[in-house]
């Protein structure tokens, strides 16, 4: 069994800062590309950022410039830090990630998502 944790959301003030995290846990032999993505209300899931595992990193033209993807590899984590945050950036943020298990099977997992809410 795989999952994936995030943790990080709050409510924040525009033009502040955020930092989630997303926990990799369970029969893991390998991680492959990992990535941050949301879901606002009434709209379809987004990618925000990705990251491969030489540290390649790809983000949608509306974050570039104020989120930062990274990852700890030793300890199984991905980052998102999030920078002059704006009401836009309201979502439910979720984590994914390319995994292979010990059942010799590359799947791609999703964390259960934690809430962004940016407003004054």
């Amino acid at each position: 069994q795989v999952q994936l944790v995030e943790s990080g959301g709050a409510l924040v003030q525009p033009g502040g800062s955020l930092r989630l995290s997303c926990a990799a846990s369970g029969r893991i032999v390998s991680i492959n590309n990992m990535g941050w993505y949301r879901q606002a209300p009434g709209k379809q899931r987004e990618l925000v950022a990705t990251i491969t595992s030489v540290g390649g990193t790809n983000y949608v033209d509306s974050v570039k410039g104020r989120f930062t993807i990274s990852t700890d590899n030793a300890k199984k984590m991905v980052y998102l830090q999030m920078n002059s945050l704006k009401p836009e950036d309201t979502a439910v943020y979720y984590c994914n990630g390319a995994i292979l298990d010990v059942s010799g099977t590359w799947r791609d997992y999703w964390g259960q998502g934690t809430q962004v809410t940016v407003s004054s």
